[in-house]
């Protein structure tokens, strides 16, 4: 290790990426539909005790099982229902994430590669922004990488005992991905050791995987939960199972469809700063590792998980960028055993063309409102371009500083401001959100409308649902004239909702009280049905009334 870097200074680092990382869980507010959609639900279950049955708005919701939900849940009973605990499962599964591609690859590799593979990891730019926003992809992107590492920590023990508790680890984190995401949690694993047994002509790593005891394992974590759920709702399998996975991955029925190149733009920007690193790391594995029959290859079973984890969503039909996260942990590791052997000259040359890439988006950034449609949105675009031109001049300087001291001959150092400065710099980008988070965000119409909302009186969400709204109000709302993603759960129990406006009107005239919340288009027709509305908020997008 470079002597500057002493055990003190390696504590500071943490702690200094510690406070970046969690620095702005509180500050931001919650941005449809992810967002609010993932922390209410887990607040649904404080409210009504029932921690088998998700429910989202009051209904049935069964597209994702419920680990982050229960560890959302858990941070809402111990610490209290705010942005920053329906955001700690997912900042703190990518922060130990980075501490897991430290400590893999300090065994595997070395304290360097390990240090870089951390350092590396935490300040890509996708895997750092998706560790701050509320989805289900980092918690499962976790533990899919603790299955995949402690695969090849295992394969590298020579006692028997050491090995069988690394496998039986290897096990339970493939049950918690399935409990975080789904069947993509054993799938994924399974075929990526397929693939890597075929490549590498390496059967033998299926005769370590201690199947009984690691079945029981599996069995014992991932099943309960699935038996509870099918006992207190029989429809869940035929949703969940065939809608949910077999269909999302083979039609278009969930309307994400991007051509098969969706995903080269979001590797090669999302691995920024160190795209042309990854590109060289996943060039020297392939030509420098060889396929030596009935050996294990770490280094080659992290190049085959990463190609097939991009190859495998390239093919599906639903595509996000997200759905990438679980290539960065491989690749990183494999960027930190290419740079800990790397002459501080080449870090340079592989740094160098990041420079012009960050002074256009610095120029970007200055032209943001020029992306806008109305005059609303020209005035939000200006106020965040402040904010992204901040972030740019930080990650600029981070840069440039980190090329100086390449040039000079130093390699840890410059990597490590270079890292803090990406993360900071994300993180200031993401914290700048606030000012254009009206148009995403119900935060401003629920601080508005709070004081004025009685929990036992009816509130009708027409034509729309504003995801981020019920958690804010600590209420759910009556559907009217609409379904979305919530259509599973109203044909379960459809009287949860009203089919048409009609429906709404016959019911204001008997309710005592009752709030609405519509777009603005949908005032004139509900006026025009004969009720009466006295408006309590209005914004470019909605209007909430209350009978008066």
């Amino acid at each position: 290790m470079n002597p500057s870097f002493s055990r003190r200074m390696l504590w500071l680092l943490l702690l200094a990426f510690v406070v970046i990382w969690f620095g702005n869980l509180e500050y931001r507010y919650l941005i449809k539909p992810d967002e609010g959609r993932y922390a209410e639900i887990p607040r649904e279950m404080v409210a009504s005790g029932d921690w088998v049955t998700p429910r989202l708005n009051d209904l049935k919701y069964f597209e994702k099982p419920p680990l982050q939900y229960w560890a959302t849940a858990v941070a809402y009973e111990i610490f209290g229902q705010y942005q920053w605990t329906s955001r700690l499962w997912t900042a703190l599964t990518g922060l130990a994430g980075v501490l897991l591609a430290w400590f893999t690859g300090t065994r595997l590799f070395g304290r360097k590669a390990g240090l870089y593979a951390a350092l590396i990891l935490g300040s890509s730019s996708l895997y750092a922004l998706m560790a701050h926003i509320n989805t289900l992809d980092m918690g499962v992107t976790f533990f899919l990488t603790l299955g995949i590492f402690s695969l090849l920590l295992a394969q590298q023990e020579s006692a028997h005992a050491y090995r069988r508790n690394w496998m039986l680890l290897v096990w339970a984190a493939m049950a918690l991905a399935v409990l975080s995401k789904g069947l993509m949690g054993v799938i994924l694993p399974g075929a990526a050791l397929f693939l890597y047994s075929l490549f590498n002509r390496d059967v033998a790593v299926w005769l370590r995987m201690h199947w009984v005891s690691g079945l029981l394992v599996f069995l014992l974590v991932a099943v309960p939960w699935f038996v509870l759920v099918m006992r207190a709702n029989p429809e869940f399998f035929q949703f969940f199972f065939i809608h949910e996975h077999f269909e999302r991955f083979t039609t278009k029925v969930h309307g994400r469809y991007q051509p098969w190149h969706y995903f080269v733009p979001v590797l090669l920007l999302g691995m920024l700063p160190w795209t042309l690193l990854m590109l060289d790391a996943l060039l020297r594995t392939w030509r420098g590792s060889t396929a030596r029959a009935h050996t294990f290859s770490a280094e080659r079973f992290l190049l085959v998980w990463a190609v097939f984890i991009y190859l495998f969503f390239t093919l599906s039909s639903s595509k996000l960028p997200s759905y990438l996260l679980p290539m960065f942990p491989a690749l990183a590791l494999l960027m930190g055993k290419q740079l800990a052997g790397m002459t501080p000259r080449r870090a340079f040359w592989l740094l160098v063309p990041v420079l012009p890439l960050l002074l256009a988006l610095l120029g970007v950034a200055a032209y943001s409102d020029r992306f806008a449609d109305t005059p609303m949105q020209r005035e939000m675009y200006g106020a965040y371009a402040l904010w992204l031109a901040v972030a740019v001049v930080i990650w600029l300087a981070g840069l440039v500083v980190a090329l100086v001291g390449l040039r000079r001959g130093n390699k840890m150092t410059p990597v490590v401001v270079l890292a803090l400065a990406t993360l900071l710099a994300t993180q200031i980008g993401v914290s700048g959100y606030n000012t254009i988070a009206r148009e995403r965000s119900a935060y401003l119409i629920a601080e508005a409308i709070a004081p004025q909302i009685k929990p036992d009186v009816p509130f009708y969400s027409v034509y729309n649902y504003e995801q981020t709204l019920p958690f804010y109000l600590k209420r759910t709302l009556t559907l009217v004239d609409y379904q979305n993603e919530m259509a599973f759960g109203i044909g379960q129990e459809p009287h949860k909702w009203l089919a048409t406006v009609d429906a709404l009107a016959a019911k204001w005239k008997t309710d005592t009280g009752a709030y609405a919340i519509m777009p603005l288009f949908a005032e004139k027709i509900l006026r025009d049905k004969g009720m009466e509305m006295k408006e309590i908020y209005r914004d470019h997008q909605v209007v909430v009334v209350v009978k008066p």
